[in-house]
């Protein structure tokens, strides 16, 4: 996967959609204050628009980012879950070290907790993992479809995932959010100046990775 391509045809799609245009910058900061919109705007952007689209359809923007802000909601539940069930996980070897008067448990003493809480944290992070690349393909394919139900259509989704590669995926994602993060942390650290280029800039970031994420589903074809 030619991760430096993306990045060059990410970056190049965000300056035609936004340098010189002033008034869509100045709508697109607008919706960036009131997120459903910005983010509706960013899934017409993962849906293959090129160029980037006008905002415009303010209700239908609205309605889109709604409907990627359930797709996120959804597949967080899975994390919550299992961190409930860590958090049980781990009170369970600790309580059958202490009950008065009995001794530690055979089998059940720290090493075993530390074991558990190591093993699940694992579980955790992968996870994590797992849930985001499978939202973020979902909400490609919402953004493709226009259907929502497409976002959660697990078999399909693994499927196309499965083509284009878990590692690959996962290190084109990873390098997305190193680059984001280096050029936020860079303008964090400008005084006064920092903070409010990093406002005004944020569509910018919104659309980069919106096409990032649109180049990285188009590397292998969707199924049906």
């Amino acid at each position: 996967m030619d991760y430096i391509r993306y990045l060059n045809e990410s970056f190049d799609y965000t300056k035609e959609a936004l340098w010189g245009r002033w008034v869509r910058w100045l709508l697109l900061l607008i919706a960036s204050i009131l997120f459903p919109f910005i983010y509706g705007y960013s899934l017409r952007v993962m849906s293959g628009a090129k160029p980037a689209p006008e905002p415009q359809g303010w209700i239908g923007l609205f309605i889109d980012g709604i409907k990627l802000i359930i797709v996120s909601l959804v597949y967080t539940i899975p994390v919550f879950l299992l961190a409930a069930v860590s958090f049980l996980a781990y009170l369970v070897p600790v309580s059958s070290t202490t009950t008065p008067g009995t001794g530690p448990a055979p089998g059940l003493g720290p090493e075993f907790g530390i074991v558990v809480v190591l093993a699940i944290l694992v579980l955790f992070v992968v996870a994590i993992i797992v849930c985001s690349i499978l939202a973020t393909f979902g909400s490609v394919r919402l953004a493709r479809t226009g259907r929502l139900g497409e976002a959660f259509r697990f078999g399909t989704l693994f499927a196309h995932i499965g083509r284009v590669g878990w590692l690959n995926v996962f290190i084109a994602f990873l390098v997305l959010i190193v680059v984001i993060t280096v050029v936020e942390l860079i303008l964090m650290l400008i005084p006064i100046i920092g903070p409010i280029a990093l406002f005004l800039l944020s569509p910018a970031f919104v659309i980069f990775a919106s096409r990032y994420i649109a180049l990285v589903y188009e590397s292998a074809p969707a199924p049906a």
